[in-house]
Parts: C-alpha cells; sequence; structure tokens
C-alpha cells in the first residue's frame, strides 16, 4: 500500500495500519468514515489479501461504500449481520475520557448506529486530534429537513437556558445547497469554543424533536489508536492484543 507524500496524512495511515492487528479471521467489522479511516480500509483489503482471511464488514456511508467494494472486500449491511465484533473508525476531537466529536464528514447517524452495535470500536487518529475539552472542532447535529430553522431555535433556547451562552449554529453547505446526509437530513454545526460537560450536552440534544442525532459519542470508544509525529503509534485505553 503506497503512502503519502503529506507527513500529516502519513500519521492516519500508522495508526489506520496498525488497527488491523486488531482483526482476526472471521469478524464482523463495522467501517467508518472519513480520510483516517479511509486507510484502514485500505489497509485491511491488504491483509485479507496477503492472508486469505474472510471478514465481512459493514460500511457507515455510501463513500465508505464505495470504497471498500472497489477493493473487493466483502460487504453486508447491519440488518442481515445483526451484530458486530469490531468497528474501527476515525474521529474529530477525542477528550482524555475517550470521548468523541464525529460527524466531520456527515455521516455521524450511521457511525454512532454501527458503533453501538459492535462489542469494541477502536479509534484511529493523528495526534492533532486529542484534546484537553471537546468542541474547539464544531458539532455536528443532523436535524431532519421538516421545521429544521424552528428546530435550530429551538436548540439554541435550549442550550442558552442551559448557560451555553449565545451558541453559534451554521447550516452545512455543500457549495451553494444545504450539505445532505446519506439519510437526507441537514446538519448543524454548532460553534460552542469548548464543552463543559459533554454528557449533559448530549442530553439535552438527545431530548429535542427534529434532532436526528449529534456528534458528541460517550462511552462509545474502547480504544483509540493515535499516530504520533515520531512515526511510531500509541494506544490509548483498551488492552494490546496477543500477536503472533
Amino acid at each position: 500500500m503506497a503512502g503519502p507524500e503529506d507527513p500529516k496524512e502519513q500519521l492516519k495511515v500508522n495508526a489506520g495500519a496498525r488497527a488491523v492487528d486488531f482483526v482476526e479471521d472471521g469478524m464482523r467489522l463495522g467501517l467508518g468514515t472519513g480520510s483516517t479511516a479511509a486507510w484502514f480500509v485500505k489497509a485491511l483489503a491488504e491483509r485479507v489479501r496477503d492472508v486469505g482471511w474472510t471478514v465481512t464488514c459493514v460500511p457507515t456511508s455510501e463513500r465508505t461504500h464505495a470504497l471498500a467494494a472497489g477493493l473487493g472486500l466483502d460487504l453486508t449491511t447491519l440488518d442481515k449481520i445483526g451484530w458486530l465484533d469490531l468497528t474501527v473508525d476515525g474521529a474529530d476531537e477525542f477528550d482524555g475520557e475517550l470521548n468523541l466529536i464525529k460527524g466531520g464528514g456527515g455521516a455521524l447517524l450511521r457511525e454512532k448506529i454501527v458503533a453501538t452495535a459492535s462489542d469494541r470500536m477502536i479509534v484511529i487518529a493523528d495526534d492533532e486530534k486529542q484534546v484537553a475539552r471537546l468542541g474547539a472542532f464544531p458539532l455536528p447535529v443532523e436535524v431532519v429537513r421538516f421545521g429544521w430553522e424552528t428546530t435550530r431555535a429551538i436548540i439554541e433556547d435550549t442550550l442558552t437556558e442551559a448557560g451555553i451562552a449565545e451558541p453559534k449554529m451554521m447550516l452545512r453547505m455543500d457549495g451553494d445547497a444545504p450539505f445532505d446526509t446519506d439519510e437526507g437530513h441537514l446538519i448543524l454545526d454548532l460553534h460552542l469554543g469548548a464543552i463543559e460537560n459533554p454528557r449533559v450536552l448530549a442530553l439535552l440534544l438527545n431530548q429535542i424533536p427534529g434532532v436526528v442525532e449529534h456528534g458528541l459519542f460517550i462511552d462509545v470508544a474502547d480504544m483509540v489508536i493515535v499516530g504520533d509525529s515520531d512515526g511510531e503509534t500509541k494506544i490509548i485505553g483498551g488492552e494490546m492484543p496477543d500477536l503472533v
């Protein structure tokens, strides 16, 4: 597998390749979405070809489906397979408790469904994604199209009443048109600066009609594999596998 020329991109390659060491023959896998997850998919396909593994994969987006299918991986749907052994995905931010912000690629709904239907979730990231406090990266909130501006106003009122002063929300765009998720929804990006209590914020957003999902992944990730600038990887949380 050819690597990139960009040193920062190489960190993602290293993390994705390391995550393949946690895969075993016969596993049912969730495949994440985004630039880092794509390197895992490529490394996985290479390992499957070289070793002759049989793994079955559920992609979290149409983009990942196209990539994995093109690489010859065996794909299915979550409904057909029922449950997964492992999901590997990227993150836009993660903190010391392995709470995440995800959804920069717009696939947060499917990503969260697949991750929570897995025995384990491994996050792969470069070292810039680790933060002391979530929130510098805008928090994606997926909303239905019907009444979305009213939903936006309710989110703003709810957050203001909760003491989150003047939350700034932007409708995500794709050129001149609103961005469409794979499920046909819209995304509001919340620019919060810092999230004092991710768990409370997640609960508040969950209670608002019109909100389909949000990018706070609380108590979902089991481990983070970080690509370091020294060319190595470090593991945060979880246990090391018994490698042969």
